[in-house]
Protein backbone atom coordinates (compact mmCIF):
# COMPACT_ATOMS: atom_id res chain seq x y z
CA UNK A 1 0.00 0.00 0.00
CA UNK A 2 1.74 3.40 -1.10
CA UNK A 3 -0.43 5.68 1.55
CA UNK A 4 -3.35 5.28 3.66
CA UNK A 5 -4.62 8.82 3.41
CA UNK A 6 -4.04 11.68 0.95
CA UNK A 7 -1.88 14.44 1.87
CA UNK A 8 -5.15 16.76 2.15
CA UNK A 9 -7.06 15.06 5.00
CA UNK A 10 -5.52 14.94 8.12
CA UNK A 11 -6.73 16.89 10.79
CA UNK A 12 -5.77 17.80 15.19
CA UNK A 13 -8.16 14.36 15.14
CA UNK A 14 -5.69 12.20 13.98
CA UNK A 15 -3.12 13.22 16.13
CA UNK A 16 -1.46 9.68 17.52
CA UNK A 17 -2.52 7.56 14.14
CA UNK A 18 0.24 5.85 12.18
CA UNK A 19 0.05 6.62 8.49
CA UNK A 20 1.71 6.14 5.34
CA UNK A 21 1.93 9.03 2.48
CA UNK A 22 3.25 9.72 -1.07
CA UNK A 23 3.78 12.13 -3.37
CA UNK A 24 6.05 14.77 -4.77
CA UNK A 25 8.86 17.09 -2.52
CA UNK A 26 7.34 20.58 -2.88
CA UNK A 27 10.05 22.37 -0.67
CA UNK A 28 12.87 21.23 1.92
CA UNK A 29 13.81 23.43 5.02
CA UNK A 30 16.89 22.24 6.67
CA UNK A 31 18.01 23.38 9.68
CA UNK A 32 21.02 20.38 10.10
CA UNK A 33 19.65 19.43 13.13
CA UNK A 34 15.89 19.21 11.99
CA UNK A 35 14.56 18.78 8.81
CA UNK A 36 10.83 19.95 7.11
CA UNK A 37 9.30 18.83 3.80
CA UNK A 38 6.66 19.56 2.40
CA UNK A 39 4.62 16.34 0.72
CA UNK A 40 2.38 17.32 -2.25
CA UNK A 41 -0.13 15.17 -3.95
CA UNK A 42 -3.23 16.66 -5.77
CA UNK A 43 -5.71 16.88 -2.30
CA UNK A 44 -3.24 19.25 -0.39
CA UNK A 45 0.02 19.36 1.11
CA UNK A 46 1.41 17.77 4.60
CA UNK A 47 4.35 18.73 6.52
CA UNK A 48 6.91 16.03 7.54
CA UNK A 49 9.76 16.66 10.13
CA UNK A 50 13.01 14.80 10.67
CA UNK A 51 14.72 15.65 13.89
CA UNK A 52 17.96 14.37 15.37
CA UNK A 53 16.25 13.92 19.04
CA UNK A 54 13.85 11.30 17.37
CA UNK A 55 14.83 10.17 14.08
CA UNK A 56 17.76 7.76 13.53
CA UNK A 57 20.98 9.28 11.90
CA UNK A 58 20.35 6.86 8.83
CA UNK A 59 16.82 8.24 8.42
CA UNK A 60 18.36 12.01 8.83
CA UNK A 61 21.03 11.36 6.51
CA UNK A 62 18.35 10.07 4.23
CA UNK A 63 16.27 13.19 4.53
CA UNK A 64 19.23 15.46 3.38
CA UNK A 65 19.29 13.73 0.16
CA UNK A 66 15.76 14.86 -0.93
CA UNK A 67 15.40 17.64 -3.75
CA UNK A 68 12.57 19.00 -5.03
CA UNK A 69 9.62 17.27 -6.69
CA UNK A 70 11.26 13.49 -5.66
CA UNK A 71 8.85 10.99 -5.28
CA UNK A 72 8.62 9.13 -1.96
CA UNK A 73 6.60 7.06 0.39
CA UNK A 74 6.69 7.51 4.02
CA UNK A 75 5.63 6.22 6.67
CA UNK A 76 5.10 8.13 10.51
CA UNK A 77 3.10 9.45 13.46
CA UNK A 78 0.87 12.37 13.50
CA UNK A 79 1.74 14.62 15.84
CA UNK A 80 0.42 18.52 16.89
CA UNK A 81 2.49 21.11 15.07
CA UNK A 82 4.30 23.30 17.41
CA UNK A 83 4.37 26.67 15.29
CA UNK A 84 0.67 25.76 12.99
CA UNK A 85 0.17 27.27 9.39
CA UNK A 86 -3.36 28.58 8.98
CA UNK A 87 -3.02 28.69 5.53
CA UNK A 88 -3.36 24.67 4.60
CA UNK A 89 -5.91 22.57 5.86
CA UNK A 90 -3.36 20.12 7.37
CA UNK A 91 -1.38 23.47 9.13
CA UNK A 92 -2.61 22.22 12.31
CA UNK A 93 -0.14 18.37 12.17
CA UNK A 94 3.10 17.37 10.77
CA UNK A 95 4.10 13.94 10.30
CA UNK A 96 7.49 12.64 12.53
CA UNK A 97 8.54 10.33 9.88
CA UNK A 98 10.05 6.82 10.91
CA UNK A 99 10.70 5.34 7.62
CA UNK A 100 11.83 7.25 4.08
CA UNK A 101 11.36 5.06 0.89
CA UNK A 102 12.57 7.34 -2.42
CA UNK A 103 10.15 6.12 -5.20
CA UNK A 104 11.42 7.88 -7.88
CA UNK A 105 14.23 10.64 -7.75
CA UNK A 106 13.58 14.08 -10.09
CA UNK A 107 15.74 16.39 -11.74
CA UNK A 108 15.66 19.47 -10.83
CA UNK A 109 12.19 21.46 -12.36
CA UNK A 110 12.91 23.61 -15.09
CA UNK A 111 10.31 26.52 -13.15
CA UNK A 112 9.20 26.51 -9.36
CA UNK A 113 6.09 24.32 -9.32
CA UNK A 114 4.68 27.29 -6.98
CA UNK A 115 0.98 28.35 -7.15
CA UNK A 116 2.84 31.87 -8.45
CA UNK A 117 5.51 30.42 -10.92
CA UNK A 118 8.87 31.91 -12.94
CA UNK A 119 7.85 30.01 -15.89
CA UNK A 120 6.95 32.01 -18.74
CA UNK A 121 3.39 30.36 -20.70
CA UNK A 122 5.99 28.62 -23.76
CA UNK A 123 8.08 27.11 -21.13
CA UNK A 124 5.05 25.36 -19.24
CA UNK A 125 3.30 24.35 -21.91
CA UNK A 126 6.44 22.36 -23.06
CA UNK A 127 6.32 21.36 -19.32
CA UNK A 128 2.95 20.67 -19.37
CA UNK A 129 2.96 17.74 -17.11
CA UNK A 130 4.74 19.97 -14.42
CA UNK A 131 2.57 22.32 -14.71
CA UNK A 132 -0.54 20.71 -13.90
CA UNK A 133 1.19 20.03 -10.60
CA UNK A 134 0.60 23.69 -9.71
CA UNK A 135 -2.79 24.09 -8.16
CA UNK A 136 -3.82 26.87 -9.68
CA UNK A 137 -3.41 24.54 -13.15
CA UNK A 138 -4.86 21.06 -10.87
CA UNK A 139 -7.49 23.25 -9.79
CA UNK A 140 -8.65 24.40 -13.16
CA UNK A 141 -9.11 20.72 -14.56
CA UNK A 142 -10.71 19.85 -11.24
CA UNK A 143 -13.35 22.60 -11.78
CA UNK A 144 -13.73 21.53 -15.22
CA UNK A 145 -14.34 17.58 -14.39
CA UNK A 146 -17.35 19.09 -11.85
CA UNK A 147 -18.47 21.12 -14.77
CA UNK A 148 -19.08 18.32 -17.18
CA UNK A 149 -20.55 16.16 -14.14
CA UNK A 150 -22.79 18.45 -13.63
CA UNK A 151 -23.80 18.68 -17.36
CA UNK A 152 -24.24 14.55 -17.61
CA UNK A 153 -26.03 14.57 -14.19
CA UNK A 154 -28.77 17.40 -15.81
CA UNK A 155 -28.97 16.53 -19.25
CA UNK A 156 -29.51 12.52 -17.84
CA UNK A 157 -32.30 13.66 -15.90
CA UNK A 158 -33.67 15.34 -18.10
CA UNK A 159 -34.49 12.25 -20.03
CA UNK A 160 -31.19 12.86 -22.55
CA UNK A 161 -28.95 10.17 -24.31
CA UNK A 162 -25.54 10.17 -24.81
CA UNK A 163 -24.55 9.34 -27.84
CA UNK A 164 -20.97 8.88 -29.63
CA UNK A 165 -20.91 9.70 -33.66
CA UNK A 166 -17.99 9.45 -35.86
CA UNK A 167 -14.51 11.30 -35.54
CA UNK A 168 -13.89 10.06 -39.69
CA UNK A 169 -16.25 11.52 -41.28
CA UNK A 170 -16.74 13.50 -44.81
CA UNK A 171 -15.70 17.10 -45.97
CA UNK A 172 -17.97 19.97 -46.58
CA UNK A 173 -16.88 23.32 -48.00
CA UNK A 174 -19.57 25.43 -45.24
CA UNK A 175 -18.07 26.99 -42.50
CA UNK A 176 -14.51 26.81 -41.50
CA UNK A 177 -11.79 24.25 -43.41
CA UNK A 178 -11.58 21.31 -42.08
CA UNK A 179 -8.66 19.43 -40.84
CA UNK A 180 -8.42 16.43 -43.39
CA UNK A 181 -7.19 12.70 -42.91
CA UNK A 182 -6.19 10.68 -45.80
CA UNK A 183 -7.44 7.14 -45.95
CA UNK A 184 -4.69 4.25 -46.94
CA UNK A 185 -7.46 1.54 -47.80
CA UNK A 186 -8.94 4.13 -50.23
CA UNK A 187 -6.22 5.46 -52.45
CA UNK A 188 -6.77 9.64 -52.86
CA UNK A 189 -9.41 10.06 -50.65
CA UNK A 190 -9.42 11.95 -47.53
CA UNK A 191 -11.67 11.76 -44.36
CA UNK A 192 -12.29 14.71 -42.84
CA UNK A 193 -12.43 15.31 -38.68
CA UNK A 194 -16.16 16.83 -37.68
CA UNK A 195 -16.38 20.78 -36.78
CA UNK A 196 -19.49 18.92 -35.35
CA UNK A 197 -21.60 16.58 -35.18
CA UNK A 198 -24.23 17.94 -36.95
CA UNK A 199 -25.96 16.45 -39.43
CA UNK A 200 -25.17 12.84 -37.70
CA UNK A 201 -27.34 14.60 -34.30
CA UNK A 202 -29.99 15.22 -36.89
CA UNK A 203 -29.86 11.54 -38.14
CA UNK A 204 -30.37 10.27 -34.68
CA UNK A 205 -33.40 12.80 -34.69
CA UNK A 206 -34.75 10.78 -37.49
CA UNK A 207 -33.57 7.42 -36.34
CA UNK A 208 -35.61 8.43 -32.89
CA UNK A 209 -33.25 9.01 -30.26
CA UNK A 210 -35.65 12.56 -29.42
CA UNK A 211 -33.05 13.96 -26.66
CA UNK A 212 -29.72 13.15 -27.61
CA UNK A 213 -26.16 14.73 -26.24
CA UNK A 214 -22.56 14.26 -26.40
CA UNK A 215 -19.46 16.04 -24.59
CA UNK A 216 -17.56 15.83 -28.00
CA UNK A 217 -14.25 16.85 -29.30
CA UNK A 218 -14.89 19.41 -32.47
CA UNK A 219 -12.05 19.95 -35.18
CA UNK A 220 -11.48 23.58 -37.38
CA UNK A 221 -8.43 24.56 -38.86
CA UNK A 222 -9.07 28.26 -38.58
CA UNK A 223 -6.54 31.26 -37.29
CA UNK A 224 -6.44 31.13 -33.61
CA UNK A 225 -7.16 33.24 -30.51
CA UNK A 226 -6.62 33.28 -26.20
CA UNK A 227 -10.39 31.96 -26.68
CA UNK A 228 -10.00 29.39 -29.73
CA UNK A 229 -8.04 26.05 -30.29
CA UNK A 230 -7.87 24.01 -33.30
CA UNK A 231 -9.55 21.19 -31.54
CA UNK A 232 -12.24 22.18 -28.56
CA UNK A 233 -14.87 20.40 -26.53
CA UNK A 234 -18.61 21.36 -27.25
CA UNK A 235 -21.53 19.98 -25.44
CA UNK A 236 -23.84 19.18 -28.59
CA UNK A 237 -27.28 18.84 -27.81
CA UNK A 238 -30.68 18.45 -30.21
CA UNK A 239 -34.05 17.25 -29.53
CA UNK A 240 -36.98 16.45 -31.21
CA UNK A 241 -40.88 17.41 -31.78
CA UNK A 242 -40.05 20.71 -30.45
CA UNK A 243 -40.05 24.42 -31.26
CA UNK A 244 -37.83 27.34 -30.02
CA UNK A 245 -39.17 27.93 -26.44
CA UNK A 246 -38.55 24.06 -25.82
CA UNK A 247 -34.94 24.53 -26.46
CA UNK A 248 -34.82 27.93 -24.56
CA UNK A 249 -36.42 26.72 -21.60
CA UNK A 250 -34.46 23.46 -21.29
CA UNK A 251 -31.11 24.81 -21.79
CA UNK A 252 -31.70 28.35 -19.70
CA UNK A 253 -32.62 25.64 -17.01
CA UNK A 254 -29.20 23.70 -17.38
CA UNK A 255 -27.21 26.90 -17.22
CA UNK A 256 -29.32 28.31 -14.12
CA UNK A 257 -28.50 24.75 -12.87
CA UNK A 258 -24.90 25.15 -13.39
CA UNK A 259 -24.82 28.82 -12.24
CA UNK A 260 -26.04 26.90 -8.91
CA UNK A 261 -24.32 24.39 -8.44
CA UNK A 262 -20.99 25.42 -8.93
CA UNK A 263 -21.16 28.86 -8.35
CA UNK A 264 -24.09 28.93 -5.80
CA UNK A 265 -25.37 32.04 -7.93
CA UNK A 266 -29.15 32.11 -8.87
CA UNK A 267 -30.31 34.04 -11.68
CA UNK A 268 -33.61 34.71 -12.52
CA UNK A 269 -35.54 34.31 -16.04
CA UNK A 270 -32.79 35.02 -18.98
CA UNK A 271 -33.50 38.15 -20.90
CA UNK A 272 -34.06 37.91 -24.46
CA UNK A 273 -32.95 40.77 -27.27
CA UNK A 274 -33.17 40.08 -30.82
CA UNK A 275 -30.15 40.25 -32.96
CA UNK A 276 -30.67 43.97 -34.43
CA UNK A 277 -31.42 45.40 -30.98
CA UNK A 278 -27.62 44.22 -29.52
CA UNK A 279 -26.19 45.63 -32.68
CA UNK A 280 -27.72 48.86 -32.90
CA UNK A 281 -27.71 48.95 -28.88
CA UNK A 282 -24.08 46.97 -27.93
CA UNK A 283 -22.46 47.34 -31.19
CA UNK A 284 -22.65 43.42 -30.89
CA UNK A 285 -24.26 40.10 -31.06
CA UNK A 286 -22.82 39.26 -27.90
CA UNK A 287 -23.10 42.09 -25.57
CA UNK A 288 -22.11 42.33 -21.77
CA UNK A 289 -25.05 43.54 -19.58
CA UNK A 290 -23.14 43.23 -16.33
CA UNK A 291 -23.04 46.80 -16.78
CA UNK A 292 -25.07 49.84 -18.96
CA UNK A 293 -23.81 52.12 -21.18
CA UNK A 294 -26.13 51.90 -23.75
CA UNK A 295 -25.32 53.00 -27.16
CA UNK A 296 -27.37 56.16 -28.29
CA UNK A 297 -27.53 57.57 -31.88
CA UNK A 298 -26.86 61.33 -32.34
CA UNK A 299 -27.54 61.46 -35.84
CA UNK A 300 -30.72 64.15 -35.16
CA UNK A 301 -29.00 65.98 -32.49
CA UNK A 302 -25.17 66.22 -33.73
CA UNK A 303 -25.32 66.48 -37.26
CA UNK A 304 -26.16 69.82 -39.57
CA UNK A 305 -24.72 71.86 -37.11
CA UNK A 306 -21.41 72.78 -38.92
CA UNK A 307 -19.23 69.97 -37.37
CA UNK A 308 -17.97 68.36 -40.88
CA UNK A 309 -16.48 65.11 -39.20
CA UNK A 310 -20.59 64.48 -37.91
CA UNK A 311 -22.07 65.74 -41.13
CA UNK A 312 -20.17 63.77 -43.73
CA UNK A 313 -20.65 60.22 -41.92
CA UNK A 314 -23.80 57.52 -41.75
CA UNK A 315 -23.63 57.34 -37.66
CA UNK A 316 -22.96 59.66 -35.10
CA UNK A 317 -23.11 57.36 -31.75
CA UNK A 318 -22.25 57.12 -27.77
CA UNK A 319 -22.18 56.23 -24.96
CA UNK A 320 -22.11 57.11 -20.95
CA UNK A 321 -19.00 56.28 -18.99
CA UNK A 322 -20.45 56.92 -15.27
CA UNK A 323 -18.34 58.89 -13.04
CA UNK A 324 -15.54 59.84 -15.45
CA UNK A 325 -16.55 63.49 -15.97
CA UNK A 326 -13.37 64.44 -14.08
CA UNK A 327 -10.93 62.47 -16.67
CA UNK A 328 -8.02 64.77 -17.15
CA UNK A 329 -6.76 65.81 -20.81
CA UNK A 330 -3.95 63.01 -21.00
CA UNK A 331 -6.67 60.69 -19.87
CA UNK A 332 -8.83 61.40 -22.51
CA UNK A 333 -5.78 61.76 -25.62
CA UNK A 334 -5.33 58.07 -23.95
CA UNK A 335 -8.81 57.45 -25.22
CA UNK A 336 -8.31 58.96 -28.04
CA UNK A 337 -5.05 57.00 -29.23
CA UNK A 338 -6.91 53.88 -28.25
CA UNK A 339 -9.79 53.88 -30.69
CA UNK A 340 -7.48 55.14 -33.24
CA UNK A 341 -5.06 51.75 -32.46
CA UNK A 342 -5.17 49.55 -35.81
CA UNK A 343 -7.44 46.65 -34.16
CA UNK A 344 -9.77 49.45 -33.34
CA UNK A 345 -9.30 51.23 -36.30
CA UNK A 346 -11.35 54.69 -35.37
CA UNK A 347 -10.30 58.04 -36.88
CA UNK A 348 -10.94 59.95 -33.63
CA UNK A 349 -12.87 60.22 -30.80
CA UNK A 350 -15.47 62.83 -29.47
CA UNK A 351 -15.88 63.78 -25.79
CA UNK A 352 -18.04 65.83 -23.30
CA UNK A 353 -18.27 66.35 -19.40
CA UNK A 354 -21.57 65.95 -17.96
CA UNK A 355 -20.09 68.10 -14.76
CA UNK A 356 -21.23 68.04 -11.55
CA UNK A 357 -22.50 71.64 -11.52
CA UNK A 358 -24.34 70.89 -14.67
CA UNK A 359 -22.53 72.70 -17.20
CA UNK A 360 -20.79 70.91 -20.18
CA UNK A 361 -17.31 71.06 -21.31
CA UNK A 362 -16.16 68.87 -24.81
CA UNK A 363 -13.72 68.93 -27.52
CA UNK A 364 -16.31 70.39 -29.84
CA UNK A 365 -17.41 73.56 -27.88
CA UNK A 366 -16.90 75.58 -30.70
CA UNK A 367 -19.95 73.64 -32.35
CA UNK A 368 -22.17 72.53 -29.95
CA UNK A 369 -24.01 74.58 -27.65
CA UNK A 370 -24.40 74.07 -23.75
CA UNK A 371 -27.98 73.41 -24.95
CA UNK A 372 -27.00 71.11 -28.07
CA UNK A 373 -24.92 68.85 -25.26
CA UNK A 374 -27.71 68.79 -22.62
CA UNK A 375 -30.02 67.16 -25.63
CA UNK A 376 -26.90 64.26 -26.12
CA UNK A 377 -26.66 63.77 -22.11
CA UNK A 378 -30.20 63.03 -22.61
CA UNK A 379 -30.19 60.62 -25.58
CA UNK A 380 -27.26 58.66 -23.89
CA UNK A 381 -28.67 58.55 -20.35
CA UNK A 382 -25.90 60.50 -18.80
CA UNK A 383 -25.98 61.81 -15.81
CA UNK A 384 -23.95 64.79 -13.93
CA UNK A 385 -20.13 62.87 -13.73
CA UNK A 386 -20.34 61.27 -16.54
CA UNK A 387 -18.66 61.62 -19.54
CA UNK A 388 -19.52 60.92 -22.80
CA UNK A 389 -17.87 59.50 -25.66
CA UNK A 390 -18.83 59.63 -29.00
CA UNK A 391 -17.55 57.54 -32.43
CA UNK A 392 -18.94 58.72 -35.98
CA UNK A 393 -18.51 56.76 -39.38
CA UNK A 394 -19.74 54.20 -41.50
CA UNK A 395 -22.61 52.22 -39.24
CA UNK A 396 -21.19 48.70 -39.01
CA UNK A 397 -17.32 50.01 -38.36
CA UNK A 398 -18.68 52.74 -35.95
CA UNK A 399 -20.99 50.26 -33.81
CA UNK A 400 -17.82 47.56 -33.91
CA UNK A 401 -15.40 50.22 -32.61
CA UNK A 402 -17.63 51.93 -30.23
CA UNK A 403 -17.99 48.02 -28.35
CA UNK A 404 -14.32 47.66 -28.63
CA UNK A 405 -14.40 51.02 -26.34
CA UNK A 406 -17.34 50.44 -24.07
CA UNK A 407 -15.41 47.26 -23.17
CA UNK A 408 -12.48 48.87 -22.38
CA UNK A 409 -14.01 51.25 -20.01
CA UNK A 410 -16.05 48.83 -18.59
CA UNK A 411 -12.67 46.81 -17.75
CA UNK A 412 -10.82 50.24 -16.93
CA UNK A 413 -13.76 51.00 -14.22
CA UNK A 414 -13.79 47.18 -13.04
CA UNK A 415 -17.47 46.93 -13.94
CA UNK A 416 -16.80 43.25 -15.52
CA UNK A 417 -17.03 41.33 -11.94
CA UNK A 418 -16.09 38.07 -12.63
CA UNK A 419 -18.04 36.56 -9.96
CA UNK A 420 -21.36 38.27 -11.01
CA UNK A 421 -23.61 36.72 -14.41
CA UNK A 422 -25.48 37.85 -16.37
CA UNK A 423 -26.82 35.62 -19.18
CA UNK A 424 -29.05 36.35 -21.84
CA UNK A 425 -30.40 34.66 -25.20
CA UNK A 426 -30.11 36.57 -28.31
CA UNK A 427 -32.62 35.79 -30.96
CA UNK A 428 -33.87 36.44 -34.52
CA UNK A 429 -30.59 36.14 -35.92
CA UNK A 430 -30.33 37.08 -39.95
CA UNK A 431 -30.25 33.50 -41.78
CA UNK A 432 -27.86 34.92 -44.43
CA UNK A 433 -25.11 37.32 -44.72
CA UNK A 434 -24.03 38.34 -47.76
CA UNK A 435 -19.80 37.85 -49.28
CA UNK A 436 -19.26 40.11 -51.22
CA UNK A 437 -15.77 38.67 -52.34
CA UNK A 438 -18.03 35.73 -53.66
CA UNK A 439 -21.35 37.59 -54.43
CA UNK A 440 -23.47 35.35 -52.88
CA UNK A 441 -25.32 34.75 -49.48
CA UNK A 442 -23.58 32.29 -46.76
CA UNK A 443 -25.25 30.78 -44.16
CA UNK A 444 -25.15 32.63 -41.10
CA UNK A 445 -25.67 29.89 -38.73
CA UNK A 446 -25.69 26.47 -41.03
CA UNK A 447 -27.34 25.48 -44.18
CA UNK A 448 -29.67 23.55 -42.00
CA UNK A 449 -31.00 26.48 -39.60
CA UNK A 450 -34.55 26.45 -40.92
CA UNK A 451 -35.98 30.22 -41.55
CA UNK A 452 -38.88 31.73 -39.50
CA UNK A 453 -42.09 30.62 -40.28
CA UNK A 454 -43.40 33.80 -40.81
CA UNK A 455 -40.62 34.88 -43.07
CA UNK A 456 -40.58 31.76 -45.32
CA UNK A 457 -42.35 33.75 -47.91
CA UNK A 458 -39.40 36.12 -48.40
CA UNK A 459 -36.70 32.99 -49.13
CA UNK A 460 -36.70 34.02 -52.89
CA UNK A 461 -37.83 37.45 -53.17
CA UNK A 462 -36.03 39.18 -50.58
CA UNK A 463 -33.72 36.55 -48.98
CA UNK A 464 -31.59 38.93 -47.14
CA UNK A 465 -34.85 39.89 -45.10
CA UNK A 466 -35.43 36.88 -44.07
CA UNK A 467 -34.73 35.83 -40.24
CA UNK A 468 -33.30 32.62 -38.82
CA UNK A 469 -35.28 30.45 -36.15
CA UNK A 470 -31.87 30.65 -33.97
CA UNK A 471 -30.72 31.67 -30.89
CA UNK A 472 -27.39 32.81 -29.34
CA UNK A 473 -26.59 31.72 -25.08
CA UNK A 474 -24.80 35.07 -24.00
CA UNK A 475 -22.91 34.91 -20.95
CA UNK A 476 -21.12 37.96 -19.46
CA UNK A 477 -20.32 39.29 -23.26
CA UNK A 478 -19.39 35.53 -24.48
CA UNK A 479 -20.79 33.23 -26.86
CA UNK A 480 -21.53 30.36 -25.04
CA UNK A 481 -24.01 28.55 -27.08
CA UNK A 482 -25.72 28.70 -30.25
CA UNK A 483 -28.33 26.58 -32.17
CA UNK A 484 -31.66 27.12 -34.18
CA UNK A 485 -34.73 25.45 -34.54
CA UNK A 486 -33.67 22.80 -38.26
CA UNK A 487 -35.28 22.31 -42.00
CA UNK A 488 -36.55 18.69 -41.63
CA UNK A 489 -37.91 17.93 -44.93
CA UNK A 490 -36.49 17.92 -48.25
CA UNK A 491 -37.90 20.39 -50.22
CA UNK A 492 -36.84 23.46 -47.58
CA UNK A 493 -33.69 22.39 -47.75
CA UNK A 494 -33.22 22.14 -51.16
CA UNK A 495 -34.37 25.77 -51.45
CA UNK A 496 -31.80 26.57 -48.82
CA UNK A 497 -28.97 24.88 -50.74
CA UNK A 498 -30.41 26.98 -53.79
CA UNK A 499 -29.72 30.22 -52.03
CA UNK A 500 -26.34 29.84 -50.90
CA UNK A 501 -25.44 28.70 -54.61
CA UNK A 502 -24.99 24.45 -54.37
CA UNK A 503 -25.80 23.19 -57.82
CA UNK A 504 -27.91 19.92 -57.05
CA UNK A 505 -25.00 17.85 -57.82
CA UNK A 506 -23.38 19.49 -55.13
CA UNK A 507 -25.85 19.31 -52.50
CA UNK A 508 -26.57 15.47 -53.79
CA UNK A 509 -22.95 15.15 -53.53
CA UNK A 510 -22.67 16.74 -49.95
CA UNK A 511 -25.72 16.18 -48.51
CA UNK A 512 -27.36 13.78 -49.99
CA UNK A 513 -27.65 11.36 -47.27
CA UNK A 514 -29.59 13.57 -45.12
CA UNK A 515 -31.65 14.80 -48.08
CA UNK A 516 -32.65 11.23 -48.74
CA UNK A 517 -33.24 10.92 -44.72
CA UNK A 518 -35.18 13.46 -44.37
CA UNK A 519 -37.83 11.42 -46.92
CA UNK A 520 -38.05 8.82 -44.55
CA UNK A 521 -40.54 10.79 -41.80
CA UNK A 522 -38.35 13.15 -40.15
CA UNK A 523 -39.40 14.79 -37.10
CA UNK A 524 -39.14 18.80 -35.72
CA UNK A 525 -36.17 18.98 -34.38
CA UNK A 526 -33.75 21.25 -33.11
CA UNK A 527 -30.74 21.82 -30.71
CA UNK A 528 -27.90 24.02 -29.34
CA UNK A 529 -24.13 23.52 -29.00
CA UNK A 530 -22.13 25.12 -25.90
CA UNK A 531 -18.64 25.40 -25.98
CA UNK A 532 -17.70 23.56 -22.68
CA UNK A 533 -13.79 24.98 -22.82
CA UNK A 534 -15.28 29.21 -23.21
CA UNK A 535 -18.14 28.09 -20.16
CA UNK A 536 -15.62 26.31 -17.69
CA UNK A 537 -13.49 29.30 -18.20
CA UNK A 538 -16.21 31.82 -17.42
CA UNK A 539 -17.73 30.25 -14.56
CA UNK A 540 -14.18 29.90 -13.39
CA UNK A 541 -13.73 33.80 -13.71
CA UNK A 542 -11.79 34.08 -16.83
CA UNK A 543 -11.92 34.22 -20.70
CA UNK A 544 -8.81 32.06 -21.47
CA UNK A 545 -9.59 29.24 -22.45
CA UNK A 546 -6.10 27.41 -22.42
CA UNK A 547 -5.93 27.36 -18.45
CA UNK A 548 -8.63 25.12 -18.34
CA UNK A 549 -7.42 22.75 -20.95
CA UNK A 550 -5.03 19.92 -20.27
CA UNK A 551 -2.77 19.92 -22.67
CA UNK A 552 -3.54 22.65 -25.31
CA UNK A 553 -1.91 24.06 -28.55
CA UNK A 554 -0.05 27.44 -28.21
CA UNK A 555 -1.26 30.32 -30.68
CA UNK A 556 0.51 28.79 -33.57
CA UNK A 557 -1.48 25.69 -33.13
CA UNK A 558 1.43 23.71 -31.98
CA UNK A 559 1.66 20.72 -29.02
CA UNK A 560 4.96 22.16 -27.89
CA UNK A 561 5.51 19.63 -25.55
CA UNK A 562 4.76 16.27 -27.99
CA UNK A 563 6.02 19.04 -30.73
CA UNK A 564 3.05 18.59 -33.24
CA UNK A 565 2.39 18.76 -36.21
CA UNK A 566 5.55 17.01 -37.82
CA UNK A 567 6.68 15.18 -40.36
CA UNK A 568 5.95 11.28 -41.08
CA UNK A 569 8.43 9.27 -42.65
CA UNK A 570 8.55 8.39 -46.56
CA UNK A 571 7.63 4.85 -45.32
CA UNK A 572 3.53 6.51 -44.20
CA UNK A 573 3.23 8.61 -47.53
CA UNK A 574 3.69 6.07 -49.44
CA UNK A 575 1.62 3.64 -47.63
CA UNK A 576 -1.05 6.86 -48.15
CA UNK A 577 -0.21 7.25 -51.63
CA UNK A 578 0.91 11.17 -50.73
CA UNK A 579 3.84 12.67 -52.16
CA UNK A 580 4.96 15.94 -50.70
CA UNK A 581 6.51 18.74 -53.09
CA UNK A 582 8.66 20.90 -50.94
Amino acid sequence: MYRSHTNGELRLENVNQEVTLSGWVQKVRDKGFMIWIDLRDRYGITQLIFDEERSSKELMEQAKTLGREFVIQIKGNIIERASKNPNIPTGNIEILVSTLTILNIAKLPPFTIEDETDGGDELRMKYRYLDIRRKPVRDNLIFRSKVTMEVRNYLSKEGFIDVETPYLIKSTPEGARDFVVPSRMNEGQFYALPQSPQTFKQLLMVGGMDKYFQIVKCFRDEDLRADRQPEFTQIDCEMAFVEQEDILNTFEGLTKHLLKEIKDVEVGVFPRMTYDYAIKTYGNDKPDIRFDMKFGELNDLAQNKGFGVFDSQELVVGIAVPGCANYSRKQTDKLIDFVKRPQVGANGLIWAKYNEDGTFKSSVDKFFSQEDLATWAERLNANKGDLMLILAGNAEKTRTQLSVLRMEMAETLGLRKPNEFAPLWVVDFPLLEWDEETKRYHAMHHPFTSPKPEDMNMLESDPGKVRANAYDMVLNGNEIGGGSIRIFDKETQSRMFDLLGFTKEEAENQFGFLMNAFEYGAPPHGGIAFGLDRLVAILGGQETIRDFIAFPKNNSGRDVMIDAPSNIDDKQLKELNLKLDL
